[in-house]
């Protein structure tokens, strides 16, 4: 376990074990974010295939000397979960008291909730961390990413999901309080502007531009979709029955598994995938 006093000078530790700033600073995120995420977690193929694609591209590039994974924004504690029990240790930084406590209870140990300007890191001290699906909710996507590099420590990784291509952009996107979409080039590009050194990088969802970009993208173009949110919508979405389909889908993401686990990048994706690293 990480010795979260050893580290931050602005964290007090609550009764409930959950580590509290008593700052607070604004996000680009619904307020309600971390309930609808809670309500499909356990049972969306989405994220439990970006669950097993991190899982299996941390253990190429593991943090150095075992050290702690910061999962900075990590929400309810999903991936958090993941990461612990593929055998990995595991903090969580979340700045919604919602997603924290979830997390609290999902049996994550070290939990923080605050945002990394607010908890105080010491600088370089922060052995790796996690920006999974974070990036594009932060409006000066570069300067954020040099905060982040100045509290890890040296040769540190850094493990990165962004949504892909901005041709993809819909109310989803809107709703979700993104900035922005990117292309592989585009977040290992900023990445390297923001002085990290990409050690691998791959796109991830082989089959989801197209669905995306049929029944997303092209109705908001069209101007046939409101920005709102919409939990029955999402829950559809996230949802894989049995059948045909299903199988389908199923072979084609164990596929990417495959690759992964073998360190084949794919070219193609709903999704980036990169792990970086501090110089």
């Amino acid at each position: 376990m990480a010795d979260i006093r050893s580290i931050s000078t602005g964290l007090k530790l609550g009764e409930n074990g959950i580590w509290y700033s008593t700052d607070t600073e604004n996000i680009s995120y619904p307020q309600d974010g971390n309930e609808d995420c809670f309500a499909i977690e356990d049972t969306s193929f989405w994220f439990r295939h970006r669950n097993n694609c991190i899982v299996s591209i941390v253990k190429f590039y593991p943090p150095e000397n075992n050290g702690t994974i910061f999962d900075i924004g990590g929400g309810n504690g999903f991936v958090s979960l993941g990461l612990a029990n593929a055998g990995f240790d595991v903090a969580l930084v979340e700045p919604g008291t919602v997603g924290a406590s979830k997390a609290k209870n999902r049996g994550i140990k070290d939990v923080i909730c605050a945002t990394t300007n607010i908890a105080k890191f010491k600088q370089h001290s922060l052995p790796a961390v996690g920006l999974f699906d974070v990036i594009e909710h932060i409006e000066d996507d570069i300067t954020f990413l040099q905060a982040v590099r100045g509290l890890m420590k040296k040769k540190g990784r850094l493990y990165v999901t962004v949504p892909s291509y901005p041709f993809l952009w819909s109310a989803e996107d809107v709703s979700a309080g993104h900035f922005r979409r990117y292309t592989l080039e585009d977040i290992s590009n900023v990445l390297k502007s923001a002085g990290f050194e990409v050690e691998f990088s791959s796109y991830i969802f082989r089959f989801l531009p197209i669905p995306v970009f049929l029944l997303r993208t092209l109705p908001y173009k069209l101007g046939l979709s409101k920005v709102e949110r919409k939990n029955n919508t999402t829950s559809r979405d996230h949802a894989v029955k049995g059948g045909i389909w299903g199988n389908i889908i199923n072979s084609l993401l164990q596929s990417e598994i495959d690759n992964l686990n073998n360190k084949k990048a794919m070219s193609f994706g709903g999704s980036c995938l990169i792990v970086a690293k501090s110089p």
